[in-house]
């Protein structure tokens, strides 16, 4: 395994250990974080992001750990396909890796849990309403304003210096943050398929106690739309920025 497709496996478990693991926090009864709300969830996830960025940058990966942003690169040049194809693999299994360690740290949790709904959210997302095309458009805006933001912030122009050039992982997060207190009811804001799609092959597989289904049935939601909005983003950027 290359050292940027290792960085982002590795940097994809721990943006799910600490994403999905704050959820599983707010959400599992008898937890001690039991109940502390939508605050506690978006700015733990904005924290598992720019954690997860820190470690694939540390084996010298990009930091992408979503293959929206992998897609998003390669339609802009700026990612071969062979990398980011091999990139997103990799993300698919950290996401499996992280949830996994979710379900073992939070192991005496899940019985003690009856809300099935609950147990599948500490894993993937579900919407607030059931609409397909109203969830599928959330996330692509969703996606779209994360792309985008970041690639106007990091983007060099004339004058010699991107927005957040001396920022770096932390914008990232913050963004992340943003995108969930404000777009983030709807949906659950996924922007990630690996974020949603690895949990949930790994809800489907583990041996979690009093598990219901896996909502097989709005799992392409969250794939499809933010692979749509990264996609979008990134003609809008070329287009804007060119090259």
């Amino acid at each position: 395994m290359s050292h940027s497709a290792l960085g982002e496996f590795l940097g994809t478990m721990i943006l799910i250990l600490l994403g999905d693991g704050v959820v599983a926090g707010v959400v599992l009864e008898k937890s001690k974080a039991n109940n502390a709300g939508w605050i506690v969830i978006t700015a733990g996830w904005a924290m598992a992001v720019l954690a997860g960025v820190f470690v694939a940058s540390a084996l010298g990966a990009p930091g992408e750990l979503n293959p929206a942003a992998t897609l998003a690169n390669m339609l802009r040049g700026t990612r071969t396909t062979s990398d980011g194809l091999t990139n997103m693999a990799a993300q698919m299994a950290g996401a499996f890796a992280g949830a996994t360690l979710v379900w073992l740290h939070y192991l005496p949790h899940w019985g003690e849990t009856k809300d099935q709904a609950g147990k599948l959210a500490c894993f993937c997302n579900a919407p607030a309403i059931r609409s397909t095309g109203a969830n599928l458009l959330a996330e692509v805006i969703a996606t779209f304003a994360l792309i985008f933001i970041l690639g106007m912030a990091f983007t060099t122009p004339a004058q010699g210096t991107a927005a957040a050039s001396n920022l770096g992982p932390t914008f990232v997060g913050a963004v992340v943050w943003w995108i969930g207190l404000s777009l983030g009811g709807p949906t659950g804001y996924a922007i990630n398929p690996a974020r949603d799609l690895g949990p949930r092959i790994a809800h489907a597989v583990l041996p979690i106690s009093g598990k219901g289904g896996s909502d097989w049935g709005y799992s392409w939601i969250p794939v499809v739309g933010p692979m749509v909005g990264g996609a979008v983003a990134a003609l809008v950027l070329r287009s804007v920025l060119g090259g």
